[in-house]
C-alpha cells in the first residue's frame, strides 16, 4: 500500500524541521536584528519549502534551505535599507563606500543588475568574516547601533567594537574592491 504524497511531502517537511530547524534559525538571527525578524524568516523558509513541487528532487535539502533562508535575509536588508541607511550617524571614511552603493539609486537595470551583485558579493564577504567583526559591522551599518550601544548590549568595550568593525570593513574593501570600481563607472 503507498503513502499519499501529501503524506510523504508533510513527513519531509516535519523531518526537516526536525533535523534543521534550530540551526537554520540560528544562521538567521546571526544576520537580522531581532529574533521576531529571525522567526518571520524561518517561517518564510519553512513556507517556500512546503510548497516547493517535488521535495524529493532536492539533493542538498540543508544546502536548499541554508540557500533560501540568505537569499530572504537578503530580500529583507533590500527592503529596509533605505530607511535604515538614511540616518546612520558615523560619518567618515569606514564603511563609506559601502554607503555609497547601498545609497546609490540605480538608473538602468545595469546598475540595479550590478547592485544586487554587490549585495550578494556584500553577505558572501560577510560570511567570511569572524562572528564578532560580522557582528561589529552589521550592527553598525546595516542595523545603524552606535558603537555605545553595541558596547551596552554585549558588556564589551566601544574601543573593542570599532576596531573589530575598522578590520571588517578592511576585509569587505579588499573583496569588493572591483565591484565598487566597476559601479562608480
Amino acid at each position: 500500500m503507498s503513502v499519499p504524497l501529501a503524506t510523504q511531502r508533510d513527513q519531509a517537511v516535519s523531518e526537516a524541521v526536525d533535523t534543521y530547524g534550530r540551526r537554520l534559525f540560528r544562521f538567521i538571527r546571526s544576520r537580522v536584528p531581532s529574533n521576531a525578524d529571525a522567526e518571520d524568516i524561518l517561517q518564510e523558509v519553512w513556507y517556500q519549502f512546503s510548497k516547493a513541487l517535488q521535495i524529493d528532487t532536492i539533493e542538498q535539502i540543508s544546502g536548499w534551505l541554508f540557500r533560501v533562508a540568505r537569499n530572504k535575509v537578503t530580500d529583507r536588508y533590500r527592503k529596509n535599507q533605505p530607511d535604515l541607511l538614511e540616518d546612520l550617524q558615523q560619518t567618515g571614511e569606514e564603511g563609506s563606500f559601502i554607503r555609497e552603493i547601498l545609497l546609490a539609486d540605480p538608473q538602468d537595470p545595469e546598475d540595479i543588475e550590478l547592485k544586487e551583485l554587490f549585495w550578494e558579493a556584500l553577505f558572501d564577504a560577510l560570511d567570511e568574516l569572524p562572528e564578532p567583526q560580522r557582528q561589529a559591522f552589521v550592527w553598525n551599518e546595516l542595523e545603524d547601533q552606535t558603537f555605545q550601544e553595541m558596547a551596552d548590549r554585549s558588556g564589551e568595550s566601544i574601543k573593542t567594537w570599532i576596531s573589530r568593525k575598522r578590520y571588517a570593513v578592511q576585509h569587505l574593501r579588499k573583496r569588493l574592491q572591483s565591484l565598487y570600481e566597476e559601479f562608480m563607472e
